[in-house]
């Protein structure tokens, strides 16, 4: 199976979280929808105790930043952090236009991202349910919903169990194309049999 292809990169991460399983399974979930980093900001997470739920073994594959608090932490030129959080200033996840080149982070169980934390944020999202949802989960929504804007796929059938259109083929770039004159180095000279003049 190929993985998507989608434009851009994307890090995630959470804040404070207590269950090192939960950290585990948002790292599996990452790692599968082909982040670029994962990281943790005051979080004590055991990795003997994430390995419980992250069974592909992501800090082996992705790079893993942990961070003391939101003033260490250091994100690429460019990154810009978007927490999820049902906050009221929030987006509606559906809503949501998606940087190219994000971090998002989740916060901690029972509780919220911090005051420093949301400071520090471009952007906040909220997943429209009735209620929180496990960071693992809320996770997978957020990196779905992005694959899909950012990702490359066919249409949807417009009738419920419709047969999807094929994917059109990538156009590439082709030939270059000159404006003016083609260049005389394009066009070599049929007279010219490569043989050098003793």
């Amino acid at each position: 199976m190929q993985p998507a292809r989608t434009r851009g990169y994307f890090g995630i991460g959470a804040e404070g979280v207590s269950k090192s399983a939960n950290v585990g399974a948002l790292l599996r979930t990452a790692h599968a929808f082909g982040a670029s980093f994962c990281f943790t900001l005051g979080t004590g997470f055991d990795a003997r105790a994430g390995r419980s739920a992250d069974t592909a073994g992501t800090p082996a594959h992705v790079p893993l930043w942990r961070f003391d608090d939101p003033a260490s932490m250091n994100l690429p030129d460019g990154c810009k952090l978007v927490g999820i959080e049902i906050h009221p200033d929030a987006a509606e996840l559906p809503s949501f236009r998606h940087p190219l080149s994000a971090a998002y982070v989740l916060g901690p169980e029972r509780s919220s991202l911090s005051p420093a934390l949301l400071a520090r944020c471009d952007h906040l999202v909220r997943i429209p349910t009735r209620f929180s949802l496990n960071l693992a989960v809320a996770g997978a929504l957020v990196l779905y919903d992005r694959l899909l804007q950012h990702g490359r796929f066919a249409d949807r059938p417009v009738m419920s169990g419709g047969a999807a259109e094929a994917l059109p083929a990538a156009s590439g770039h082709g030939h270059p194309v000159f404006r003016r004159n083609r260049p005389a180095w394009l066009d070599p000279d049929p007279s010219d049999t490569g043989e050098q003049e003793a």
